[in-house]
């Protein structure tokens, strides 16, 4: 490969990795700003996290088509690969996580219309809290490449499950103790289990970044602690 060429394929590569960290900032923002549009009924920031999705979308196809193209005029073996395919990969992840966002900022008008305990707040806070930690360090962990601290913040995973599976017995409290809490506490819960998704892509990028840096997947089944499915069971 010439100097020229190898010049140009390292841009390509460098474009791949700069719009994957712009793709992470923008989903980190508009996940805080769902909650926060949530638990503040704020229909303003809600209407903008909306309108941010195109934006998160729109860089999911563009760094799409660029790793299709360098793959055609570059026939990148081993390593390189691997990092194309993983920026295709996370680039996924992170349109799916802005897509999380977008839907809790759907449901701002019907919890508006309700009261929402503080108690019930300051779990969904807390939840998102733990999300955004995860997704924070593992955009750290792309740009450092750590095996190990991807292998870590693959196996906080359960984490997360244990505080929604905690939120969601919380939320069927509040709806069976007075039927008028059924209808915010379901958009509340479909709000929770959409959290708890952006802790399973934050896994599932740690997970990519693994294999990008090794060529080997993650040994053993990722941690899980989601126990809502059990709630209400015979036994539980």
């Amino acid at each position: 490969m010439s100097t020229h060429i190898a010049s140009v394929y390292d841009e390509d590569l460098k474009y791949l990795t700069r719009r994957i960290s712009e793709m992470g900032g923008l989903a980190e923002q508009m996940v805080a700003e769902s909650v926060r549009a949530l638990v503040n009924s704020d229909l303003a920031l809600a209407q903008k996290v909306i309108s941010d999705d195109a934006i998160l979308d729109d860089a999911e196809r563009q760094i799409g088509e660029k790793a299709i193209v360098t793959i055609a005029r570059r026939q990148p073996m081993a390593a390189d690969l691997r990092e194309i395919m993983g920026s295709i990969r996370i680039a996924a992840d992170l349109e799916r996580v802005g897509d999380l966002g977008k839907n809790n900022a759907k449901r701002v008008i019907a919890v508006a219309t309700a009261s929402l305990p503080r108690q019930l707040a300051r779990g969904l806070e807390h939840l998102a809290e733990l999300a955004l930690v995860q997704l924070k360090e593992v955009l750290d962990v792309y740009a450092s490449r750590s095996v190990e601290k991807a292998n870590s913040i693959r196996e906080r995973d359960s984490e997360i499950d244990a505080i929604y599976t905690s939120l969601f017995r919380e939320l069927l409290t509040y709806m069976m103790e007075d039927p008028r809490n059924i209808t915010p506490c379901t958009h509340l819960l479909f709000c929770a289990k959409n959290i708890e998704r952006i802790g399973d892509h934050a896994t599932n990028i740690a997970e990519t970044i693994y294999y990008m840096a090794t060529g080997a997947q993650p040994v053993g089944e990722r941690p899980k602690d989601d126990t809502a499915n059990t709630v209400g069971a015979i036994g539980t």
